[in-house]
């Protein structure tokens, strides 16, 4: 059984393709702040759009998006604000979307976007 950070950083990696196939540059990876990490910072265009990964083999444990809870969205925005005060970006529209990555075994990964998953 791989663990899930193996399982995590694989889900990242193929999200991060996955957005860059869709029209998305990514920013950051990872990016890390004392209020907490974003684990990708895409832009198309002037928009600015904070993913939050949520890598699954399963549903047995529900979707992937469900984990990101309230707690998880507040320090997901605060981050985002450290970033835009970091990279001065105050003139550029933002959005948080959370990208659900299914890795079954079988090894066909699918996606699903969930754009303006929460707001700030």
């Amino acid at each position: 059984m791989m663990n899930n950070k193996i399982v995590g950083n694989k889900g990242e990696q193929a999200a991060a393709a996955y957005l860059e196939n869709h029209g998305y540059t990514v920013l950051e990876r990872n990016f890390r702040a004392k209020t907490g990490e974003i684990d990708l910072i895409v832009s198309r265009g002037q928009l600015i759009v904070f993913v939050e990964v949520k890598t699954r083999g399963t549903l047995a444990y529900g979707v992937p998006a469900e984990a990101v809870n309230y707690l998880k969205q507040r320090k997901i925005i605060r981050t985002a604000q450290c970033y835009i005060q970091y990279k001065k970006l105050y003139d550029h529209a933002c959005r948080f979307d959370v990208l659900e990555v299914l890795a079954p075994k079988s090894g066909n990964m699918s996606f699903r976007l969930i754009e303006n998953a929460f707001e700030v």
